[in-house]
């Protein structure tokens, strides 16, 4: 058989090519399946799923991954079972100050499914004994259940909807022997990602009145792991034909991310035997996830969730080009010390050693980390990630913190843009077209608001106040909960709409001197 060539002559990478020139990596190609994998994104493939393939290496553990499409938008199964399952991943980073740079082929994925296709193959992967885990990435949006209704020939929507449903038909072909419970690894940063997991699963198992006897054995057979994972992982590079070139074959999932990895598992005593990621020299922590939560998502996504609307407002593309950029790198160090740290409860010491970590990876320039990817689904992340933050400043009676108030109007700014499709907001920008993924009701608020503005400040503050009181996007009224935020958020919303993002950060620092 001829190796698939691409319009560049170059070979497409694919299983025929890793026996030619990984003959290591083929080498574990008939490890059985062992994972079921809920999303297929590039975060999946430059964490866990690379993880995996270093397992796989080391010879401590075989096994491979089906990987299912999350959304009827997915465009990645087809391109992954083009190429078997394999792509290449490229770890760029500092060590020990010096540049260095990783490139290897990943081997850990068998195939990909689409369930809105092939929900039959998805349910007969249930019926698998030797699947065991299940690991999910849906994003922080995943990890709701909207009520749906069941059919047993149709995939659910939602990812609790496909669990639930994947979970039931193992639980019917094993006969709910307590044996064919599951390890399920949700990496959504969500904190106590697992229980609200399982408390999703347990809710459309209700809804949908499945047995009693199923929803115990959901509860008492399966472990929903809480996880925490920390990596940034960058996507697709900016030039496709130099890596060609490099790599001696295209890969249309070449993955970017940087040399830090992170991953802690609670409920892992028995899991750290059975799935033995340390042995393979991996950053794996068992038991220790609270430790670190708090940590990374208020300093490092925190952060991110504050500059991403700033940031492409400023005309910056990726990160480390915003931390070249003066005022931008300004508002990112002023708000990590005089508003983010103060208020987290850990060692001086640890969140300052924390803080400079996360600011050095922001700086790496070989780490492309793009603001779009950062900025999808911002609302959804602004609540989980950084409003925590404003409730702790009200609670301790010291006033709105200036820089998350600035963020959060800035990010009401960004969202006046036009809904393409349900949960697609276009925004061009600097003459760069952004599509940006939200909730369909959250951005179809924004574009009924925004449509309604009459352009005068005083629609402006009401804007404003009809955004915060928004319980649906916010899960509370923040008008009430917060009741000097709507006034700080309007004010620097009217200047950002009159002056730009970068003029309303100097009048906001002119105000503080």
């Amino acid at each position: 058989m001829k190796r698939e060539k691409t319009a560049n002559h170059a070979p497409r990478l694919n299983r025929e090519w890793i026996r030619e020139h990984r003959p290591a990596d083929a080498a574990v190609e008939q490890a059985p399946e062992r994972i079921v994998q809920f999303g297929e994104g590039r975060f999946l493939r430059g964490f866990f799923d690379w993880m995996i393939h270093r397992l796989n290496q080391s010879g401590h553990w075989q096994g491979g991954i089906v990987s299912i499409q999350p959304t009827p938008r997915g465009k990645i199964v087809p391109v992954l079972n083009a190429q078997d399952g394999l792509y290449t991943v490229v770890l760029e980073g500092l060590r020990e100050g010096k540049s260095t740079r990783e490139v290897e082929v990943v081997s850990s994925i068998r195939r990909g499914l689409n369930p809105y296709v092939d929900w039959d193959q998805v349910l007969k992967v249930a019926e698998q004994p030797e699947i065991q885990w299940v690991v999910s990435n849906t994003t922080e949006a995943g990890l709701t259940y909207p009520s749906e209704e069941y059919s047993p020939d149709t995939a659910p929507l939602s990812f609790p909807g496909k669990l639930t449903a994947f979970l039931y038909r193992r639980y019917q072909h094993f006969s709910g022997a307590p044996a064919a419970g599951m390890w399920i690894l949700p990496c959504e940063l969500v904190e106590n990602n697992g229980d609200v997991l399982k408390e999703l699963v347990l809710k459309a198992a209700a809804d949908w009145n499945l047995p009693q006897a199923f929803r115990e054995w959901v509860g008492e057979a399966n472990a929903f792991c809480n996880t925490l994972v920390d990596r940034i992982v960058t996507g697709s590079p900016g030039n496709p034909d130099e890596w060609v070139e490099e790599l001696g074959y295209e890969d249309q999932l070449l993955t970017l991310a940087e040399l830090y990895h992170f991953f802690a598992v609670e409920n892992g005593k028995d899991l750290k035997e059975h799935l033995p990621l340390d042995r393979a020299g991996l950053q794996v922590r068992w038991g220790e996830v609270d430790r670190y939560r708090e940590l990374k998502l208020r300093i490092l996504n925190g952060t991110h969730t504050l500059l991403f609307a700033p940031a492409l407002f400023g005309g910056c593309d990726t990160v480390s080009r915003a931390m070249e950029t003066d005022w931008l790198q300004r508002m990112d160090k002023r708000a990590l010390q005089r508003e983010i740290l103060p208020v987290l409860e850990a060692e001086e010491s640890e969140k300052q050693r924390f803080a400079a970590d996360v600011l050095e990876r922001f700086a790496n320039p070989q780490l492309h980390h793009h603001w779009v990817d950062i900025g999808q689904n911002g609302a959804s992340k602004y609540r989980s990630r950084l409003l925590e933050l404003l409730k702790r400043w009200h609670a301790s009676d010291q006033g709105v913190p200036t820089l998350l108030a600035f963020s959060l109007a800035a990010l009401i700014r960004f969202y006046k843009g036009e809904m393409v499709e349900a949960g697609i907001l276009r925004r061009v920008l600097h003459g760069r077209e952004h599509l940006m993924r939200e909730t369909p009701e959250t951005l179809t608020f924004f574009v009924e608001v925004w449509r309604e503005w009459d352009g005068s400040p005083a629609g402006l503050r009401q804007l404003t106040a009809k955004t915060l009181q928004n319980e649906g996007i916010w899960g509370e009224n923040l008008c009430l909960s917060i009741p000097r935020l709507d006034a700080q958020v309007a004010l620097h919303l009217q200047r950002i709409v009159e002056q730009g993002v970068e003029r309303a950060f100097a009048r906001l620092m002119e105000d503080e001197t």
